[in-house]
């Protein structure tokens, strides 16, 4: 029965094709939006019970503050597009979790959202803050964790379904999600590709200035993340390539990030 699933499911790749939500591009996805964000839910309440989570109620305040704007902008944005109904499921929850060694964030998909202490002193404040909560959540509403997760289950499990890679190792396939969400695993990372970042980076602009942050700061933050390179790079910069020509693409999209920028 499996090999007949791995089967029928490596014959559908061909047609497993879904559009990136307003970019366009065209993705590959083997995994529904209710499977990844059920998945998602499961993995993030694990990650969640293994994490010391931050007691520090100004930091706790100021990441919900921020999430929940960006949450705000993201939900206006869909429905200016008339998209709606790609947030279906989401169930927004934002947490910090308290690793001042750990210089990173990421977002689940259905809004599933965790940010490292670690970061923190490279975001500085708010603004900077909304630089990476709106990247990170970017790659969620872009579906780029389905996209990862239907890669990995091409090159490792055979492009097996969702169900059928549970039923049969689920300890590697929820560990292959963790991959395709951005948490890290021993496995080794699924990098985040040239498309992906370029996307997460266009529509986190856009977010963040629609929730009230200037997105002129985003070339500031990358900027310090750069600083922070070398032999003991950032865990985020490992998936999230900071250099010369992503400022520059991100200093060509201001123009038209600044058109949804109305300060707070």
């Amino acid at each position: 029965m499996f090999r007949k699933a791995l089967l029928i499911s490596s014959l559908s790749l061909l047609a497993a094709c879904t559009t990136v939500p307003i970019t366009g591009r065209r993705q590959l996805s083997l995994v529904s939006d209710g499977e990844m964000n059920s998945l998602a839910a499961t993995q993030y309440q694990q990650v969640l019970s293994k994490s010391r989570l931050s007691a520090n109620a100004q930091e706790n305040a100021m990441v919900k503050r921020v999430g929940q704007r960006i949450q705000q902008a993201v939900e206006l944005y869909f429905r200016q597009q008339n998209a709606s109904d790609q947030l279906n499921g989401y169930q927004w929850e934002f947490n910090v979790i308290d690793d001042p060694k750990t210089q990173n964030a990421w977002c689940m998909p259905g809004g599933k959202v965790a940010v490292y202490t670690g970061i923190l002193p490279i975001t500085q404040d708010e603004n900077g803050l909304a630089v990476v909560m709106g990247h990170e959540i970017a790659h969620a509403v872009a579906k780029h964790g389905s996209e990862r997760m239907s890669q990995g289950l091409v090159q490792q499990l055979g492009g097996a379904a969702l169900s059928v890679a549970l039923s049969s190792n689920a300890p590697a396939t929820q560990e292959l999600a963790l991959q395709a969400f951005g948490v890290g695993s021993a496995l080794g990372t699924l990098k985040f590709g040239r498309n992906q970042e370029s996307e997460a980076d266009h529509l986190g602009l856009i977010f963040m200035a629609m929730a009230g942050y200037n997105p002129a700061t985003a070339i500031g933050f990358w900027q310090r993340m750069d600083a922070k390179g070398g032999p003991s790079q950032p865990e985020f910069l490992s998936t999230h390539p900071s250099n010369g020509t992503r400022v520059a693409d991100i200093e060509r999209e201001l123009p038209e990030a600044k058109k949804y920028y109305r300060p707070r």
